[in-house]
C-alpha cells in the first residue's frame, strides 16, 4: 500500500494514467499540468498542506511527483481542497468535476475545458481507486 499522497502512490497512479487506452483516447487532446492542493487538517492527522501534482499532455501522464505549493501556483491548473474531501475522490466517493461546479473543489484554470473533457476526468478518478492506498490520519 501506498500513502496518498507520496511520490509512490503518484507513481504508480502515473503507470495506471498511461496504460488506460479510455484515459488516452478522451484526453488526447488535452493540454496542461494539474496540482492538486491537499489542505491541513490537523484535527484529522494531516498536519500539514501537501501538493501533488501530474503533467498531462495528449492523453499521457509525463509526470507525477510531490511538489512545493509554490511550484504548484506555476501549473495550468490548480484544484484545491481538505485533506478528507481528496480521501473522498480518490475512494471514488466524490465525483470532481460535479464538485467544483458545486463549490466543494476550488479550481483554478479553465473549467469549460475541464468540461469539455470530462470523459477523462472521470477516468482519472476511477484510476485512483486502483492504487492500493493507506491513507493520512482519521481523514
Amino acid at each position: 500500500m501506498a500513502l496518498f499522497p507520496s511520490d509512490e502512490w503518484l507513481t504508480q497512479y502515473r503507470d495506471l494514467i498511461n496504460g488506460s487506452s479510455e484515459y488516452r483516447e478522451s484526453a488526447e487532446d488535452w493540454e496542461g499540468d494539474v496540482a492538486f492542493f491537499l489542505e491541513a487538517e490537523p484535527d484529522r492527522g494531516v498536519p500539514q498542506d501537501l501538493v501533488a501534482w501530474l503533467d498531462l499532455w495528449h492523453g499521457e501522464c509525463r509526470g507525477a511527483r510531490m511538489i512545493t505549493a509554490e511550484e504548484g501556483e506555476t501549473s495550468a491548473y490548480g484544484i484545491r481542497a481538505p485533506y478528507s474531501r481528496w480521501r473522498e475522490v480518490v475512494l471514488g466517493d466524490l465525483e470532481p468535476v460535479k464538485a467544483m461546479v458545486q463549490g466543494k473543489l476550488k479550481l483554478r484554470g479553465d473549467l469549460a475545458n475541464i468540461v469539455r473533457h470530462v470523459r477523462a476526468a472521470k477516468e482519472l478518478v476511477h484510476l485512483t481507486t486502483l492504487v492500493p492506498t493507506e491513507f493520512l490520519g482519521n481523514a
